[in-house]
């Protein structure tokens, strides 16, 4: 069952549900007020989109099911999750103007991170590994928006706005023909 390739629930496809509720779960905390915990699950997610690529290709497990829920994964874990810790974070004092233009950015890079991922999905083949990204992953995507918590955090970037401007550069680069090498 664990290593059929065609069962749903196969090893692969089980650790990218881990995934999916890692980054459900950090929202949830985020939402609380929870930001440290929200941080632990979203590396624990990122530990587990690592592993199912790596189970998957093992045990030749890797399905189109499998691509699809990834993504799906990738979503939630790595462009909405990381995109609600920033926004709670910069908003938390902002006023319903900060607030709106904000929450516009951080729409546009939502949905950046969803169109990011489908173009990926529509050039994807069942256990393939391209030697380069086209654009900035998701994954990177959310790193480089857990930098931005951090600089704010240290009040190295207090700054809402300037903050807004480089999510808007880190939306752009997830459809750009920037070349990123495959780990």
């Amino acid at each position: 069952m664990l290593f059929d390739k065609n069962n749903r629930f196969n090893l692969a496809n089980l650790i990218t549900f881990g995934n999916i509720a890692a980054g459900l779960i950090a929202i949830h905390f985020i939402v609380h007020g929870d930001f440290f915990t929200a941080i632990i699950l979203a590396w624990i997610a990122g530990i587990l989109d690592i592993a199912d690529g790596k189970v998957a290709r093992k045990y030749n497990l890797s399905t189109e099911f499998g691509i699809q829920v990834d993504s799906y994964a990738d979503f939630i874990s790595f462009v909405v999750m990381p995109s609600f810790l920033l926004y709670y974070a910069i908003t938390k004092d902002a006023s319903g103007m900060q607030e709106l233009i904000l929450g516009l950015l951080f729409i546009a890079y939502i949905v950046s991170g969803l169109r990011r991922l489908i173009e990926f999905n529509m050039k994807s083949e069942e256990g393939t590994v391209t030697k380069f990204f086209e654009g900035v992953p998701t994954p990177l995507g959310a790193i480089l928006l857990w930098i931005l918590y951090l600089l704010f955090s240290y009040e190295v970037l207090s700054n809402s706005y300037v903050i807004g401007l480089f999510v808007a550069g880190i939306a752009w680069s997830l459809n750009s023909k920037i070349k990123i090498p495959h780990p």
